[in-house]
């Protein structure tokens, strides 16, 4: 597999005698690094001597499964089919519930298995399917993996699918959608709080302009709030969330999903009653509301 090269970074001036500096302009942590230092996610950074920036995961894989589209959750895009679904390592949010924080988190290292954009195809081809899901870690740490890999799954009739946090950066956002290459996505909305976005290491406005950009730009997006006892539970905040996507398209599918116990956090799973309460908020202002993680209990 040829080399695929990082794209969204760039080399800062920096006093005389200093280590060289470099920005990464991926997501919008624009994280500041220098000689060995690793980013925000765990996946990109600046190798040692001699210097310079590097994604050594692109095209590296730790996860792959055939799932229900609905699994990703999309219940309005190519309803009833199967998608090829794959993850790589890393994220650059700290969520202390992640249900991949085994592939999430900087510091774990599972066995990666390298994957070229035309052996994607392949496969995808051999198992009888039409749609690839970039998911279960941060998908946007594999950008120019992603853009690399589309126009040659398009060409095979093969779309591709992002379930992501929405964290990019303006430059990421702007490349994605200019191609054209990303024909559905999921996306995290994970409170409409912007200091408990700031605890998870994430950032509300930034989510805001991935979700706007995207539904106006033709992508089909659904949104997946998860209710977290404690942090994303709040009945008011999340009138809020369902008001701003209200405004900006009623048809915009919201899945809310239930919180299990998850890496480190330990608050007890959400209660079946308060989801309710939210989906009956939901389903008031939207046309499309669903529950997840909720067996037969509705």
């Amino acid at each position: 597999m040829t080399p695929i090269e990082p794209r969204w970074w760039r080399q800062e001036d920096h006093p005389e005698g200093q280590k060289d500096l470099y920005r990464c302009d991926l997501c919008f942590h624009q994280c500041s690094l220098t000689e060995g230092g690793v980013g925000y996610c765990g996946a990109r950074g600046v190798s040692d001597s001699p210097s310079r920036f590097v994604s050594p995961y692109l095209g590296y894989f730790s996860s792959f499964a055939v799932d229900p589209v609905e699994k990703k959750p999309l219940s309005h895009w190519r309803p009833g089919s199967r998608i090829f679904s794959l993850g790589s390592l890393g994220c650059n949010m700290r969520c202390p519930f992640c249900q991949n924080h085994t592939i999430s988190r900087p510091g774990q290292r599972p066995n990666l298995n390298q994957l070229a954009p035309e052996d994607l195809r392949s496969q995808i081809q051999t198992l009888g399917l039409s749609a690839v899901a970039y998911t279960y870690n941060e998908p946007m740490l594999q950008a120019e993996y992603i853009l690399a890999a589309a126009p040659l799954l398009r060409e095979a009739g093969i779309a591709t699918v992002m379930v992501t946090n929405g964290m990019f950066s303006p430059a990421l956002l702007l490349a994605l959608s200019v191609s054209g290459w990303i024909d559905a996505a999921n996306i995290d909305l994970k409170t409409f709080n912007s200091v408990t976005y700031a605890k998870l290491g994430g950032s509300l406005d930034a989510v805001k302009n991935t979700i706007t950009h995207l539904v106006r730009g033709g992508t089909h997006v659904e949104l997946t709030t998860l209710v977290v006892p404690g942090l994303s539970d709040d009945l008011d905040e999340f009138a809020d969330l369902t008001d701003w996507v209200a405004a900006l398209s009623r048809d915009i599918p919201l899945h809310i999903s239930r919180y299990f116990l998850a890496a480190e956090f330990t608050a007890p799973p959400t209660d079946l009653d308060l989801l309710d309460r939210f989906r009956r908020l939901a389903a008031s202002r939207l046309h499309h509301v669903h529950l997840g993680n909720v067996g037969n209990q509705f």
